[in-house]
């Protein structure tokens, strides 16, 4: 890992995840995890404000980011929150079949190497009532924008730590068997087209 990696790339996805028009999002989102919860990518603790105490009953939070993982234990400790932290990567998530009532993943499918096979594991892992809550960027409808998400995503890709800008996030949700109960998508308002396409919604088994 580099210096750019390790010492700037943390701030700068803190950054660019907390503006607020996906502050919003994630406010739309999260409160509806419930009991046991798994959080895919919960990065620098972006999410745990919006956690409602009265509806979950234990955080495990996955990263593979040391770094983003001490910012999240932080923050968690500021809001008081028992935050249970695995750091490792999605595609092999350490933990039982059947094991969680809730996954949740905001802004997180965009970056994981091989991401639908980290969607099998939340699919493995989620018991069978369970649901997975997901909020992320992804491929625009217009082709217009589609067209310039990939000329830029080469790049994007290098500067963003992995996030790609066009995934097509249903396509990519149902190739892992996973059925979409509710979703929306939209432009974000004060966000550049092509980083501002977002899908959000639930899915379950």
């Amino acid at each position: 890992m580099g210096f750019y990696d390790k010492y700037i790339l943390p701030s700068v996805l803190n950054c660019a995840c907390g503006s607020k028009p996906v502050r919003y999002q994630r406010e739309k989102i999260v409160p509806h995890a419930e009991g046991v919860v798994l959080e895919i990518g919960i990065g620098s603790g972006l999410n745990l404000p919006y956690y409602r105490g009265d509806k979950v009953t234990r955080i495990i939070g996955l990263d593979p980011s040391p770094e983003l993982n001490a910012m999240a234990e932080k923050t968690a400790a500021e809001l008081g929150l028992s935050v249970e932290f695995i750091l490792a990567s999605a595609e092999s998530i350490d933990l039982p079949d059947d094991h969680v009532d809730t996954v949740l993943v905001t802004y997180t499918l965009c970056t994981i190497p091989d991401a639908v096979r980290a969607a099998k594991e939340m699919r493995r892992v989620l018991k069978p009532e369970g649901k997975i809550l997901f909020c992320e960027h992804g491929l625009a409808p217009d082709e217009s924008v589609a067209k310039w998400q990939g000329r830029i995503d080469p790049l994007w890709g290098r500067i963003a730590g992995g996030c790609h800008l066009n995934r097509d996030i249903p396509t990519l949700i149902r190739s892992a068997g996973l059925s979409i109960e509710t979703m929306d998508e939209m432009y974000l308002p004060s966000t550049p087209k092509f980083a501002g396409y977002n899908y959000w919604g639930s899915c379950r088994k």
